[in-house]
Order: C-alpha cells, then sequence, then structure tokens
C-alpha cells in the first residue's frame, strides 16, 4: 500500500538504465508517466470469480477466466527546487476498488464521482534540506507493497495489502536526519477517505532506517477513530517493511503487519524473495500468512466469522522491452476455520464448498 521499494522497480529495470554525464541538459520541472495493465488468470476450480465469502480473497484481480483491463494510470508531476506538484489519476476496475473511499459525490451518491479518478492529487513544499510539507490525498506509509502494477513484482496483491489502508487526505510532515534516518508525521480525515465524518483526526507516523548500504527498512504507524459522530472505533496499524538488495542479481523483502479495532485483532507476515537470471527475466516468489481468526478486518467466512489463510505466489518477469513487461504468475491460497464444515471458496456449481484456490495467468504492462 504503501511504502514505494524503489529497490524492487530498479531491480527489474536495471538492464535498461542508461547514464548521464556532467554535460546533460538540466531536468524539466514537469514530466509525465503512467501505465496500462492487462491480464489473464485461470481458477482451477472452474469458477469465474477468484473471490469468495467475504469478496476480499483477492483484492484487485477479481474476475477469473476472462481476459481483463486492470487499471490505466496517467501522472503529472512538477517540480522545481521549493515545490512539489503531482497530479496522479487512474481509471479502470483496479482504480475504482482502489479508491472506493472517494465514491460518494457532493451532489449524492445517484450522481457517482469523479473523486475516483484520484489516486494521488498533493503538493508538496521542500522548506529546506530537511523538511517537507505535503498536503492533500496520497498513498498510505502502511505496507510493502503500491497499488502500481510496474513497481510490484508479484502481479496479484497480498491480503496484508488488501487487509490494510489504501490512501490518505491530510497533511504530513518529512523530516531527513540523514541519508540513512529520516521521520514522518502526519494527520488525516481518517481511513481510506477524503472526508472526516467525525471530529477526530487520524495519525500517521513512520521512521526509516538504512543499517547498511541497501538495506531499507520503514517502521509505520496509522491509527483513526472511524466512529460516526460520537462514537468511539478506533482501527490501528502497526507495520514492517523492509528490503535487502543482497547484490545486483538477489533482492529479499518482509512485511509484518498487526492491527486491532473493537471488534479483534489481526497480523499478517509476507516474505518476499527475487532473482534476476539475466537481463530479460526474472522469477520471484512470495510466502504470506494473514491470521485475522478474530474477525477484527475484511477478511472473514460467510457468517461473518474470522478466518486465516497462508498463500504462495511465484511470479515471472520478462522485460521484453524497457516499456514492455509481461509477467506470468501462478497464485495458491488456502483458508483455516474454527469448524471444518465453513467453506470460504465457491465451487462450479456456485455455491460456497472449497478452502484453496490455485490460479494461473499472466499480466501484461506497458509503462512510460
Amino acid at each position: 500500500m504503501r511504502i514505494l521499494l524503489l529497490l524492487t522497480l530498479s531491480f527489474v529495470r536495471a538492464s535498461f538504465a542508461v547514464g548521464q554525464d556532467d554535460t546533460s541538459p538540466p531536468a524539466k520541472p514537469l514530466s509525465l508517466s503512467g501505465y496500462v495493465d492487462s491480464y489473464y488468470f485461470y481458477n482451477f476450480n472452474g469458477v469465474t470469480s477468484n473471490l469468495g465469502a467475504s469478496g476480499f480473497e483477492r483484492i484487485f484481480d477479481h474476475n477469473a477466466n476472462s481476459f481483463q483491463v486492470g487499471l490505466a494510470q496517467l501522472k503529472t508531476t512538477y517540480t522545481t527546487d521549493k515545490v512539489e506538484g503531482v497530479i496522479d489519476l487512474v481509471f479502470g476496475n483496479h482504480g475504482d476498488l482502489a479508491n472506493y473511499g472517494n465514491a460518494l459525490s457532493p451532489l449524492g451518491r445517484e450522481f457517482g464521482s469523479s473523486g475516483l479518478a484520484i489516486k494521488q492529487a498533493y503538493v508538496s513544499w521542500l522548506i529546506n534540506e530537511k523538511f517537507k510539507l505535503t498536503a492533500g490525498q496520497y498513498g498510505t506509509n502502511i505496507g510493502y507493497e503500491v497499488i502500481d502494477a510496474p513497481t510490484n513484482f508479484n502481479y496479484s496483491l497480498s491480503n496484508l495489502f488488501g487487509n490494510g489502508p489504501f490512501y490518505h487526505t491530510g497533511v504530513k510532515l518529512d523530516y531527513a536526519v540523514s541519508d540513512k534516518l529520516a521521520f514522518m508525521v502526519g494527520l488525516t480525515n481518517g481511513l481510506d477517505t477524503k472526508e472526516d465524518f467525525n471530529k477526530s483526526k487520524g495519525f500517521q507516523a513512520q521512521v526509516f532506517l538504512q543499517p547498511v548500504k541497501d538495506w531499507a527498512v520503514y517502521l509505520n504507524y496509522f491509527g483513526s477513530n472511524e466512529g460516526i459522530e460520537e462514537e468511539k472505533y478506533y482501527v490501528k496499524w502497526f507495520d514492517l517493511a523492509t528490503s535487502y538488495q543482497i547484490n545486483s542479481k538477489t533482492l529479499l523483502g518482509l512485511n509484518a503487519t498487526t492491527g486491532s479495532n473493537p471488534t479483534g485483532q489481526w497480523s499478517g507476515l509476507a516474505f518476499y524473495a527475487q532473482y534476476q537470471f539475466s537481463d530479460i527475466f526474472s522469477l520471484g516468489t512470495r510466502l504470506e500468512h494473514f491470521d485475522n481468526k478474530e474477525g477484527g478486518i475484511y477478511l472473514v467466512d460467510a457468517d461473518g466469522k474470522g478466518v486465516s489463510t497462508q498463500g504462495i505466489t511465484l511470479t515471472g518477469s520478462f522485460q521484453i522491452s524497457p516499456n514492455l513487461l509481461i509477467k506470468p504468475e501462478y497464485r495458491w491460497d488456502k483458508y483455516h476455520h474454527d469448524s471444518k464444515e465453513t467453506f470460504q471458496l465457491p465451487g462450479k456449481d456456485g455455491n460456497l464448498s472449497k478452502n484453496a484456490q490455485s490460479t494461473i495467468g499472466a499480466a501484461m504492462i506497458f509503462y512510460f
């Protein structure tokens, strides 16, 4: 969700990097970037959806056995020595799901909302070399993975991603002590929303550490009262996201999260490993465990009771050109309940009768 661990992005693009010498012209303040991704995945359960009882078994890639366009992004950035402005617009199924908190229009729900297209829209004041003040809508600090398909190594997203915050609307202050230590604190309107529904503000914080070269560590917190008006309903996450570039070919990553609200607690752990076999091909895996047995967050069974899940994702990445990625992927998920009579996933007849699913397919990602 999340922290943009650029080590992953540089890992898959390293062979296409182009150096610049001292005679290069200065960078222009305005830049334009974006991407579009499409995918097809086959579900071995013979169903047309990767979802189940909760609707959160998969975060974005809901459709099975169907060609789909995931998301189209257009991002404009304007940077000077004092100001950075970002307008990050997204369109498509994944964009709507990611910005669900912006669905309500000020004119009324029946009118829809152009706010669904806003993934990020913020301005940063670069006060000096140490301090930066940012205001607007921006991605959350919680988590290892991000929404952007070119940046994540795995195409499908983890349960840790889907059961955490997506974005915030508010203000935050970054303080860089050095290139190895930095802090961030912020106040937001709450969890995944452009509006504040009570008098309370959410609070976010981050500590960045670089213990040694190529090892990045992020310690994160987000908490908010999500109660309506005078109601108290506190939701909070504590999160660790870290990556280590062992050498030019090998990257390891780890995400550990625990959270709670008045309903219950949840926790999860995901391990990432990627290896670059050649300038064109890399292979990576994600091993994940997510425990929501107390039913505190979104992933529950048909009766609203909590579940736990384990998953394995194996992803290949072919760098066809500097602007094109093709990612074949296999994913297996297994769900566990207190009762052996409880099922999470539908079978071919549409009834809940299974607790495991496997999918295989590929995504094509064009970016610029």
